[in-house]
């Protein structure tokens, strides 16, 4: 991947800083005015995904999610954003399928398993539910805090006590 040049990677820093300040607006506006050829780099793109996502324009966040797909069809990002859009649009089967066509890269990340588990309980797929939630804990213990709230994961709060 190449490297940012530095007056890009301080865009990025400051979109970072919006986004945990809960100012996604701003941070799309700084996105926004980068020229063409550093916004399509990948770091750019998933920084663009992330910023549509917290600012909740889901359609946008899918097109620009299935285009880090596009750019990066190895790497596990665009297709947890991808999923991750489709089951806030409502298409929690699709979200699901994505993920499990998507690269083997996936099967490393907790968020994989984890969001999985998700579509799975909301679906009413409990069994393999639970087992995917237990995979996504095993990856990264904090797993098991999320998913206490989640309401995706309501069905299955009481075993998780």
């Amino acid at each position: 991947m190449e490297e940012l040049p530095i007056e890009y990677q301080r865009v990025m820093t400051t979109c970072q800083g919006y986004l945990e300040l809960g100012m996604p607006a701003e941070a799309l506006r700084e996105i926004k005015a980068l020229p063409e050829t550093v916004a399509t780099q990948p770091v750019v793109l998933e920084m663009h995904v992330v910023v549509l996502i917290r600012a909740e324009r889901w359609k946008a966040a899918l097109r620009m999610a299935r285009l880090l797909c596009r750019e990066q069809p190895s790497q596990p990002a665009g297709f947890i954003h991808t999923a991750f859009c489709q089951h806030a649009l409502g298409d929690t089967v699709g979200a699901r399928e994505t993920l499990l066509k998507g690269p083997h890269t996936l099967q490393r990340e907790g968020t994989y398993f984890y969001n999985l588990a998700c579509y799975d309980a909301v679906l009413g797929n409990l069994d393999s539910a639970r087992q995917y939630l237990a995979r996504s804990i095993r990856l990264d213990k904090r797993f098991r805090e999320f998913a206490r709230k989640d309401r995706d994961l309501a069905a299955l709060h009481a075993e998780l006590k």
